[in-house]
């Protein structure tokens, strides 16, 4: 079972290790595994919605962050660069186990742990919502992931997909129309209700 990290590194501090890592300090990595482990799983989690599976592609993502990390350069935040890895790995392996179909359950509370993001799961988790994400593509919910789950700005999706922010912008009102629209006919519910966590986020 992974466990909170213990260490955390500010955004000065990551990239001086960084730097000191891609010299040849490789032992200073363990610091980065730490830092990243517990975040990545649950990323991964809810992209495989299945632990061992997530905890498999932690260990993957995190060695083939290791392995390329000299190609990382700093005009891009290394939190975003790591994410691509660990979205292009559960991608590659959603593809080939064929679970497109299951990745909705992703938004299924997970019963076994009291988190803050099943206290979030608790709260967005309704059939009529259930029948409007299944209409949504994998990338179109690998953004409210990124966005309602993980909790990250606009500007760290941009990086993280690869896109300008304005063509994010863009997309994501297009999924938030989609989705409001999909809920709509399932239920007469306004998407205005205080209780729509995912109306706030998006």
């Amino acid at each position: 079972m992974l466990t909170t990290p213990q260490d955390s590194l500010d955004p000065k501090e990551l990239e001086e290790f960084i730097i000191s890592i891609q010299k040849g300090n490789i032992e200073r990595y363990a610091f980065i595994v730490r830092a990243f482990q517990t975040p990545i799983y649950h990323y991964c989690y809810r992209l495989l919605e299945n632990k061992q599976d997530a905890e498999d592609a932690v260990q993957d993502i995190l060695v083939k962050g290791y392995q390329s990390i000299h190609q990382y350069k700093s005009q891009m935040h290394f939190s975003a660069w790591l994410y691509r890895i660990a979205y292009h790995h559960c991608l590659n392996l959603l593809r080939r186990r064929r679970l497109q179909k299951r990745v909705m359950s992703i938004f299924k509370p997970d019963f076994m742990s009291a988190s803050p993001e099943q206290e979030l799961d608790d709260r967005l988790f309704n059939p009529s919502l259930s029948a409007a994400l299944a209409q949504l593509s994998l990338e179109e919910r690998n953004m409210l992931i990124l966005r309602v789950f993980e909790e990250k700005t606009y500007a760290e999706i941009s990086e993280i997909l690869g896109v300008s922010p304005n063509a994010l912008t863009k997309r994501m009102n297009r999924i938030k129309r989609k989705v409001q629209e999909a809920m709509k006919l399932e239920e007469e519910i306004s998407w205005n209700e205080p209780q729509s966590a995912m109306n706030t986020k998006i």
